[in-house]
């Protein structure tokens, strides 16, 4: 097995200048001497640039990474992809048990280096960690297959309850009971994010504390979304002055948001107050397969931190600006990626599905949602089998670091702006007063809102107060039960 192993895919290699330490190329898998010189050479030249971290042999060294076959590899994280319940949270602990503690591939040292990486850049964590592994194993081929073996079972199983949700929608009241139970769960677990989120968005890589200037753009960014000025406007404005703080150009920093404040005076004073519809670029006006492709292309590109961040963009072209989407069905999808063995961001899948249904049945909803998953993961995909040491020194280059830090914390008051709006969303609006009388309609929306309003603050407590990981997991099946006994009419 072996041998026809080696013969499948030649040994990952790592290339290092030809000097008096090493001699050019060297496999790091073929178990020779040299792995030793190579280590050492890797120590002296990460010293000798004064990184803002200590490395050594622990952020290089691949010998323990076995060399498998495409079909191994991706059967490897397909049985992961099938346990990844849970969350981010939970789906990155996974990989780390199984790829790092018990398998041994790397040292703990360099899978938290890598992690911080992924934490900046584009895209759900546990998706590019699992291409990351795949690329150790496999090379870039290894790396598609291991993302799209993750990826896999999730998005089957979001197809399947998007397909059902269309099939039974508002036909069936206990469905819709459930569902509108799980609409105020998954508000709260939005707004708790901006919380976990912030743990490391907001943090100074250098001294592990609360960064003032990100906690600012972050309270600021938060203004500007209640003003509805642009999404894509907000996060350049504060990633260029990011930018101009980290190279100690203060003024430079306060005359790009002072031309901002100028801008934003002069649209208000020609065209108006901005509406709801400010925040996008209407990416997606039609839900026709292009445009759709188009909005899991951009989202995808927008996702600095994981699926959370791309909930304020989605809303924004499906509900607010295309109007083809309504509030409760983009809580409802949120809500069934929620409970599936994936990345949250595939919820995404169940937009795309919706959107085709809307379009042109069926048919274009199983593209779409195809086109959706496909866009908002091309830019994991890239970013990620393009190489993580070209990803580690675009990281670590001060300047595009600054810029990718900026952006990361903006982009928690958006998605705090947005967890208002959700909220207000889920506890206000019901589906269950449909075929209740006028004049029972007050009474009945008052006690629905009341509960709704319960689920909420339960579930708040509930993700603050356990620190188990599959607690969102278990709120969400707890919720669509509660819904049975809570929202059906007698």
């Amino acid at each position: 097995m072996a041998s026809e192993n080696a013969q499948e895919l030649a040994p990952v290699v790592i290339s290092f200048p030809t000097n008096n330490k090493t001699e050019g190329v060297k496999s790091v898998a073929d178990g020779t001497d040299e792995k030793v010189k190579i280590n050492n050479f890797v120590n002296d030249e990460i010293k000798s640039k004064e990184e803002p971290f200590e490395a050594g042999p622990d952020f290089e060294d691949n010998s323990k990474v076995p060399i498998l076959s495409y079909r191994k590899i991706f059967l490897i994280f397909l049985g992961i992809g099938f346990q990844a319940f849970g969350g981010p949270l939970a789906q990155i602990a996974l990989i780390k048990e199984k790829m790092v503690v018990k398998g041994e591939w790397i040292t703990l040292a360099r899978f938290n280096r890598v992690f911080a990486v992924y934490q900046i850049i584009p895209g759900p964590e546990a998706a590019e960690l699992a291409m990351f592994f795949g690329c150790l194993a496999g090379g870039r081929i290894g790396g598609l297959l291991a993302g799209l073996g993750f990826m896999l079972p999730g998005f089957t199983l979001v197809l399947l309850f998007s397909y059902v949700y269309v099939l039974v929608g508002d036909k069936n009241e206990r469905f819709n009971a459930s569902f509108r139970a799980l609409q105020p769960i998954v508000a709260a677990m939005v707004l708790r994010a901006v919380h976990k989120i912030s743990d490391h968005a907001l943090v100074s890589h250098k001294t592990k504390k609360l960064n003032y200037w990100l906690f600012s753009f972050a309270f600021l960014a938060a203004i500007h979304y209640a003003l509805r000025i642009n999404l894509f406007i907000t996060l350049g404005i504060f990633g260029i002055m990011n930018m101009a703080i980290e190279k100690k150009k203060h003024w430079i920093a306060a005359l790009i948001y002072l031309l901002g404040i100028i801008g934003f005076i002069i649209y208000v004073v020609f065209k108006g107050i901005p509406t709801p519809a400010s925040l996008g670029i209407g990416v997606s006006k039609e839900p026709d397969p292009g445009h759709i492709f188009a909005l899991g292309l951009v989202a995808g590109s927008l996702s600095f931190g994981g699926a959370y961040t791309t909930i304020p963009f989605i809303r924004a072209e499906a509900v607010t600006i295309g109007k083809w989407l309504s509030q409760q069905t983009f809580l409802d999808m949120i809500a069934i990626g929620n409970i599936m063995p994936s990345p949250l961001v595939v919820f995404s899948t169940g937009i795309g599905f919706q959107a085709g249904n809307i379009w042109g049945g069926i048919g274009y909803a199983f593209l779409e949602a195809f086109l959706i998953t496909i866009g908002i993961f091309f830019p994991c995909f890239i970013f990620t089998i393009m190489g993580h040491h070209l990803l580690e020194k675009l990281v670590r280059n001060k300047f595009l670091g600054a810029f990718f830090d900026g952006i990361s914390g903006s982009v928690i008051g958006i998605i705090a702006g947005t967890a208002l709006e959700l909220l207000n969303t889920s506890i206000k609006t019901s589906i269950v007063l449909r075929n209740a009388n006028d004049s029972e309609k007050p009474l009945l929306a008052a006690s629905d809102n009341a509960m709704a309003a319960v689920l909420y603050v339960l579930t708040f407590g509930a993700l603050y107060g356990f620190k188990f990981k599959y607690t969102p997991l278990l709120l969400t099946i707890g919720g669509a039960i509660a819904g049975q006994f809570l929202f059906v009419s007698n």
